[in-house]
C-alpha cells in the first residue's frame, strides 16, 4: 500500500508531506483546491509525460516521491532481479525529479532507473482510476482484459503471445518468399547474367585492397629501379667509366718511366677505382635488389580495371560488397531454382505455428466463456445495492480471426430499464451509471488482482442520496482487501472513510499554495458539514454528519 507522499515545487504545491493508512483513505476539498494537481503529480511519478511548465520555482527541481509498504515482498523478486535493482525489504521509495530545463531522472530505492522501468512496477503497486476512465468500459480491448483477469487467464496469454508472434514471423517470411519468387522469376534471366559477370571475375575477399597494396609497391619500386639504373649507367655497357679509368691507369703507368709524378697519380687513380668497382658492385646488389616485373605490375591494373568497372556498374565501393552481391544473388538463383519447395517448407511451418496458436486461443476462450457468465451475474448482484435494481448484463462473446488478443470478440451489451432492449454501454448509460457500473467492475475485479492499491479520482460522480451511501459501502469493502484512496465530493462516501484528508489552497504574500493535511474526528465532522450544506457551523448539517458517521 502507500505508506507516504512527497510532492514539492510542483504546479501550486509548494511542498506536502502526507501519510496514508490502510483500508478506505478519503480526500476531500473544494473545486480547484488541487486534488487534481495531486493526482497529475502521481501519474508523473509513475511514467506519464512530464512538462517542466510544473515546475514554479524555476531554480529548483521538482520532486515527486511515493513510498510503499510491501505486505508479500517476495512477491516482487523478480522485478528487482530482472532490472538489476536492489530490494529494500518490505518497502520501495519510487521518485522522479524534473528539473527546470525539462530533463527527468527516475529512481527506485535510490538507484536510477528508465521511465518503462518505473511504469512496469507501478502497474504492479497501484491502480489509478480517473473520471475519463469511465469510457474504458465501452472500449472491446478494456473489456477483454477485464474477462482475462478475472479468470486468470495471464499465464496463457503469455504463452499465446510468444505462438502467435512466431506465427506471424514465419507468415510474414512465407509472403516475402512468395513475392521474391514472383519477382524472381520474371528476372532470373537478369539475375543469371549479373551472378555469371560476378563469377567471371572469381573474387577472394580481401583481394582489391591486396591487389592495391601490391601496386603501389611495384609502382614505387618502379621509380627507384629507374634510379638505379642511371645510377649504373656510367659502369655498365661497353663503353664505361670504369674501362675508362683502367685505361687512364695504364697509361700513367707508362709515364711513369718517363715522368716520376705519373706513377704517384697511377697508384691514386688505381686505389680510387678500386672503390669505385666496390660502389659499382653495390649499386647492382639494389638493382638485384628491386627487380620490376613490368608484366606483373600491368596483370594487377588490369585486375583492379576490372574490379572497378563491376563496382560502379552495381553501385558499391567495394570488391567486399560485390562478393557480398554475388552471394545474395547466388542465393536468389538457388530459392528460384527451389522455390516451390522451399515455399512448401515455409508454408507447412507457419501452418504448424498458427495450429499452435490456435489451440492455446481456444484454451483461452473456453475460459473466457466460463468466467463471462460469472461475471455478468456478479455484476448484476453488485450494481443492484448501487440503484441498478432492473439491471441486465449479458457478455457476449463472438469468434473472430486470430488477432493479438485470441479468437474472442466481447461486448458489454446492458440494459438499465425493463422495457429496455439489450445495447453496447456506450449507447445506454448515462454518465452517473458508467460511474456505478465502474465501481462495480472494480470492486469485482480487485478480489483477482494482487494489487496493493486502488485510487479513485470521483468515480461518484453523478450519484447522490441513498445511491452514494451504496458506493461508499461497497469502497469500503473492497478497501478490506486493498488499500484505497478516493477522491470525492459526497459526504455519504467521505464518511465511510477510515482516514480523512483535506485539500485546501492557502494564500500568502507571494503565492498561492495547495496544502493537505489529515483531519482529526471532530474536523471530519465538520468538514462533513461543510460538504452537506456549505457551512461547518449549521447545527442542522452537523447532526446530519454526525447521522452519517453512526
Amino acid at each position: 500500500m502507500i505508506r507516504s507522499l512527497h510532492i514539492s515545487n510542483y504546479a501550486l504545491i509548494s511542498r506536502i508531506d502526507i501519510d496514508f493508512t490502510d483500508g478506505l483513505n478519503i480526500i476531500t476539498g473544494e473545486t480547484g483546491a488541487g486534488k487534481s494537481i495531486m493526482l497529475g503529480a502521481l501519474n508523473m511519478l509513475f511514467g506519464a509525460r512530464a512538462d517542466a511548465k510544473v515546475i514554479t520555482d524555476t531554480t529548483k527541481k521538482s520532486v515527486i516521491e511515493v513510498e510503499f509498504a510491501l505486505e508479500d515482498p517476495a512477491a516482487f523478486d523478480d522485478f528487482f532481479a530482472e532490472n538489476d535493482l536492489d530490494a529494500d525489504g518490505d518497502r520501495v521509495i519510487m521518485r522522479r525529479e524534473l528539473s527546470p530545463n525539462g530533463r527527468s531522472r527516475a529512481f527506485i530505492n535510490d538507484s536510477p532507473v528508465t521511465l518503462a522501468q518505473l511504469r512496469s512496477l507501478a502497474i504492479r503497486l497501484v491502480d489509478i482510476h480517473s473520471q475519463h476512465q469511465n469510457l474504458l468500459l465501452a472500449d472491446a480491448d478494456y473489456q477483454l482484459r477485464i474477462i482475462d483477469s478475472l479468470a486468470d487467464n495471464g499465464d496463457l496469454l503469455a504463452d499465446y503471445a510468444v505462438a502467435f508472434s512466431d506465427y506471424q514471423c514465419l507468415l510474414k517470411k512465407y509472403s516475402e518468399t512468395r513475392d521474391m519468387l514472383l519477382r524472381g522469376r520474371d528476372e532470373s534471366d537478369f539475375i543469371t547474367y549479373q551472378l555469371e559477370e560476378l563469377n567471371g571475375l572469381n573474387l577472394v575477399e580481401g583481394e582489391e585492397a591486396e591487389l592495391e597494396a601490391e601496386r603501389d609497391r611495384l609502382a614505387a619500386m618502379a621509380g627507384i629501379k629507374a634510379y638505379i639504373t642511371e645510377a649504373l649507367a656510367p659502369v655498365q655497357g661497353e663503353e664505361n667509366a670504369l674501362d675508362a679509368l683502367e685505361n687512364s691507369v695504364d697509361a700513367l703507368r707508362e709515364l711513369s718511366e718517363n715522368i716520376s709524378e705519373a706513377e704517384v697519380l697511377s697508384s691514386r687513380l688505381d686505389a680510387a677505382l678500386i672503390e669505385i668497382r666496390d660502389i659499382a658492385s653495390a649499386i647492382e646488389n639494389l638493382d638485384l635488389d628491386y627487380n620490376v616485373d613490368p608484366g606483373r605490375l600491368d596483370e594487377i591494373e588490369s585486375r583492379l580495371g576490372k574490379i572497378y568497372s563491376l563496382e560502379t556498374k552495381h553501385h558499391v565501393d567495394s570488391a567486399d560488397a560485390l562478393i557480398s552481391l554475388r552471394d545474395k544473388l547466388s542465393h536468389r538463383i538457388e530459392m528460384i531454382d527451389n522455390g516451390d519447395e522451399l515455399l512448401a517448407s515455409y508454408e507447412a511451418d507457419a501452418r504448424e505455428a498458427k495450429k499452435k496458436a490456435v489451440m492455446i486461443a481456444r484454451r483461452i476462450s473456453e475460459r473466457r466463456k466460463q468466467c463471462a457468465a460469472d461475471f455478468a451475474r456478479e455484476l448484476r448482484e453488485v450494481a443492484e445495492p448501487l440503484g441498478m435494481r432492473n439491471l441486465r448484463c449479458e457478455i457476449a462473446l463472438s469468434t473472430s480471426r486470430l488477432n493479438r488478443f485470441g479468437i474472442d470478440q466481447v461486448e458489454f451489451l446492458f440494459a438499465f430499464n425493463k422495457n429496455q432492449q439489450m445495447l453496447p454501454v456506450g449507447l445506454t448509460a448515462s454518465g452517473g451509471e458508467i460511474s456505478r457500473l465502474m465501481l462495480a467492475v472494480k470492486s469485482i475485479v480487485g478480489k483477482k488482482m494482487n494489487l496493493p492499491s486502488i485510487i479513485f479520482d470521483e468515480i461518484d460522480t453523478g450519484v447522490s442520496g441513498e445511491v452514494a451511501s451504496k458506493m461508499g459501502e461497497l469502497m469500503q469493502s473492497l478497501s478490506e482487501r486493498i488499500q484505497v484512496i478516493t477522491i470525492t465530493h459526497l459526504p455519504q462516501v467521505a464518511a465511510k472513510g477510515k482516514s480523512h484528508y483535506k485539500v485546501y489552497k492557502q494564500d500568502d504574500e507571494l503565492a498561492t499554495n495547495t496544502h493537505i493535511r489529515r483531519l482529526t474526528s471532530e474536523e471530519r465532522v465538520e468538514e462533513l458539514a461543510l460538504m452537506l450544506s456549505g457551512s461547518a457551523d449549521n447545527q442542522a448539517a452537523l447532526a446530519a454528519a454526525r447521522s452519517l458517521f453512526d
